[in-house]
């Protein structure tokens, strides 16, 4: 199984999400009906790490937040861009999720995550476009603005991999309290 942890976004979210999911020639849209934020990118899995990562991730507990989106942006590789996404609003709530989820996913035997957490939501990905093509995505669209929204759970989730995307099927999800 090839795992991750998510934030489900709310239907009028992920609806205007869907309002940005065109326009770049070579983009491969996300489908917005599974649309998110991911915490933490777990990979391959066996059943028996699948439920060890759900005994910790049990035991996370956090108030529920409120969060917002904002502006776009891209990932790039010198002039070649991977993916576009819409920016998460700095939101210490956020953070704290991400590192108790990150605790638990190493306390489940994992290695730590070495990269940066930079919150976003991608909205496509890219084989081969240059920065050029997508600059006038980004200006258009660079004054978007979604919620603030209430954040009361967080998934783990199942990648499924094909050559029309990848598919996310929810596994576990986990609320938020007081």
């Amino acid at each position: 199984m090839r795992l991750f942890v998510g934030v489900p976004l709310p239907a009028e979210v992920r609806e205007s999400l869907g309002n940005l999911c065109s326009g770049v020639p070579g983009a491969r849209w996300v489908d917005t009906g599974t649309i998110h934020i991911t915490l933490r990118f777990i990979g391959e899995v066996d059943s028996t790490q699948a439920e060890d990562i759900d005994a910790a991730l049990s035991d996370v507990r956090q108030p529920a937040f409120r969060l917002a989106l904002r502006g776009v942006g891209c990932f790039a590789s010198g002039r070649k861009v991977r993916a576009v996404w819409a920016g998460v609003v700095k939101s210490d709530g956020l953070a704290h999720l991400r590192d108790k989820v990150e605790s638990a996913i190493v306390r489940a035997g994992f290695e730590p995550e070495r990269r940066k957490f930079k919150p976003h939501v991608t909205l496509a990905r890219f084989r081969n476009t240059s920065s050029a093509r997508v600059a006038p995505y980004l200006e258009t669209h660079n004054a978007f603005a979604a919620g603030p929204f209430p954040v009361d759970r967080f998934d783990l989730l199942r990648s499924h991999l094909s050559h029309a995307g990848a598919k996310y099927e929810t596994i576990a999800d986990y609320p938020l309290g007081e």
